[in-house]
Order: C-alpha cells, then structure tokens, then sequence
C-alpha cells in the first residue's frame, strides 16, 4: 500500500526487479511461486524469466490432456515457439512423449536455446537429424541429452558431437541407426563426456568408443551386440565405474576378459545378467584385474563353474553385492569359495541353483550371518554418485 509520507510512494510496486527477483526466489511454497505472477504483467515476467526447468506435460498416460503430443503439426510449432518465448532462461527442458513434434519445431532452440543444458526428448519419434541440427546449433551449453527411440542416425550425432563439447551425458537406447561411426565421432569429440547409454543399438560393436576421456564412467549397453575388441575400446579410457553388457549371451567365453586387462581397475558395479556363455577365463581376469568391484550381476551366466567362483571368493575383496540367480554350474564347492572370501560380502541374490544342497546353503547361513540372503532376482543397483552425476 502506498506510504502518504513525504519521501514518496512506497507500494511494494515500486520495487525494482532486482528486489522482485530477490522475493520471488525466497518463496518457499510452490502454491506461492505459481500464484506469483497472477498479480500483474510485471510480476508473471519476473516469474517466468526466473524458470530454469521445464518439463512439457506430454508423458504417456496423459492422452487425455492438450499438449504438443496431440496437436497438429502447425500447433504443435507455434506452441513450442510460445513456450520458449516465454521461459527464456531455461537450462532444463523436457519433451519427452511429444510423439507428434516436428523437426522444424526444434528451429525455434536457434533463438531460445544458448542457455540450455539439458534436454529430454524420449520418444520423439517424428525427431530427425534436421531436429538434432537444429539442437547442435541453437544449444551450445548442452550437457545432458536424452534421444530414447529418436530416429536420429550418425551424422545427426556427429552434428551434434561436433558443436556441443561440453556434452556429459548422452541416452541413445533404442537409437537404432546409431552405429560405430557416431559413437566415435561423440566419444573423440566430447572429452567430458561421463555417461552413455546404448542399450538395444544393435549395431554398435563397441569399437568406436576406443580411446574414449578417462571421463567415461557410466555405460549402459543391455542387449548390444558387441564385439571383443568393442569391449576393449569401452574400457580404454581407464575410468569406468559402471558397466553393463546384461544379455551379451552369444559372446564367446573369455570375449569380456578385457575388462580385467588393467583398464578396469576403477570398476564398482559389473552387471552380466543372461551373459549365458561367459567362461571361467573372463571371471578369473576380471576377478583379478578390478579390485573395487562392489556389486556382480551373474544372473544366469550358466558357463561360470568352479575356477570362477574361487577366483571371486579369493580376489573380489570389496565385493558387497553377489548376484547368482539361475547359475546352473553353482554347486556346493563354488558356494564355500564365496562363504570363504568375500569378507565384505553383505547381500547374496540366489535361487534357482540347483547343484547347491539344502546342506551347504545351511552351512552358508550359519557361517556367514553377515550376509543377508535374497531370492528375488533385481537388477543392479545404480550407485548413488550415479543419480548425482548423471540424473
């Protein structure tokens, strides 16, 4: 209200906008926040150019909702302009399940998108290399991009390797015309890059991340059809920390050996789940060559037998986490191996290993109170500096 005094008028609608800003960064309510810029055209600007995330409600399940999922293609353009001309500080957008977008809406981020740093486009299957051109251009901060399903092919990739080399951490599962090619092109471009996912890419080998940054520390690669010497170029940066090659079983026994070849050695979490035919060989080199592993996922690796078992019960020191669900060579000799070492050993996943007897599993129990047994097969557990640096 205004102050009659002498000095002037005092109504709060004096303020500047820096003193507005200040306000509307200290309301703790998001009731507040979202009301704020109901009070007049001043005060929705200072609210919508304080915005530095946005997420576009086009998820899946909200079909019933009006959103650039449904619109036609000349809406969907104009929406999508309307939305950046509105929040021009954004460093986080989502328009994840925006099925319908267009390419030519993406132009738009030539204008709007130099702060951006991060962007979510996950089942944007109308998305090209024109669209990702469009991203490599107008987003030169970018950092994290997710293109889940996105028909984007090499040379989008290489665009946008080629102009955001700030990039950290890049999703391109089900990205099926991704190849080698591309992979090289972001791997040797994009020095910070810390975190990949190329689950289902059936068409990268692995050979194109050879002499990838030390920065490269997260690699999801489900379902991928590597190569020998593609897992050797996964780990010649030196610095993984995560990796998995979950349902590699057409790979030959010892084809996952190199990962204990002295590049693995900052390793914490191994997940091999349904790597049907990996051997003794690889066990025994990984077992030895990654001392910090905390957590294995063997699931149904059937191939793993005896020598295997004891090279983890003898090397894996730190090992916390075992996973051993459905391993048909398991018996009672490869179970005392584990009861034996693995003093830090603190979680056992089994079942269905029927080469173990009631008697030993007993036996494990009983000399090994410390480790809480489990029977439901999970998947690894993403460790907590993941979801830090690279959610």
């Amino acid at each position: 209200m205004e102050n009659p005094s002498r000095d002037g008028p005092t109504s709060i609608m004096y303020l500047p906008d820096d003193c507005l800003y200040i306000i509307f960064q200290k309301l703790d309510s998001g009731s507040d926040r979202e009301s704020f810029g109901l009070t007049c055209h001043r005060w929705l600007h200072i609210q919508n150019s304080s915005r530095r995330s946005l997420q576009f409600l086009c998820s899946f399940g909200l079909l019933n909702h009006p959103s650039l999922s449904q619109s036609s293609h000349g809406n969907n353009v104009f929406q999508f302009y309307s939305l950046l001309n509105r929040f021009r500080q954004l460093q986080s957008l989502s328009l994840s399940g925006c099925m319908d977008l267009p390419d030519s809406a993406l132009s738009q981020l030539q204008n709007y998108g130099s702060k951006l740093q991060s962007l979510y486009l996950d089942c944007c299957f109308k998305i090209t290399n024109n669209g990702l051109s469009s991203v490599a251009t107008g987003c030169p901060l970018l950092t994290s991009i997710s293109l889940y399903r996105c028909n984007v092919s090499d040379i989008g990739l290489e665009t946008l390797a080629n102009s955001c080399l700030d990039l950290k951490d890049v999703n391109l599962s089900y990205c099926s015309l991704i190849s080698d090619h591309g992979i090289s092109a972001l791997s040797q471009k994009c020095r910070q890059l810390q975190a990949v996912r190329i689950s289902y890419c059936r068409s990268i080998s692995g050979v194109g991340f050879k002499g990838c940054s030390q920065a490269l520390a997260y690699l999801e690669a489900d379902s991928c059809k590597l190569e020998p010497e593609g897992v050797s170029g996964i780990v010649s940066g030196g610095g993984l920390e995560y990796l998995n090659v979950s349902s590699l079983s057409w790979v030959n026994g010892g084809g996952l050996r190199a990962i204990g070849a002295g590049l693995g050695t900052r390793l914490k979490i191994l997940n091999f789940r349904i790597c049907r035919t990996i051997g003794d060989e690889s066990i025994v080199a990984i077992a030895k060559g990654c001392p910090l592993l905390e957590e294995w996922n063997l699931a149904v690796c059937h191939e793993v037998r005896i020598l295997g078992w004891e090279a983890i019960g003898f090397y894996c020191c730190n090992l916390a986490r075992l996973h051993v669900n459905r391993c048909r060579n398991l018996s009672d000799r490869g179970l005392q191996a584990l009861r034996d070492g693995c003093r830090k050993l603190s979680i056992l996943y089994i079942s269905q290993c029927h080469e173990i007897t009631s008697t030993a599993m007993e036996l494990f129990k009983f000399l090994r109170a410390d480790v809480e047994i489990k029977e439901e097969e999970v998947m690894c557990i993403a460790p907590v500096w993941a979801f830090q640096r690279f959610r």
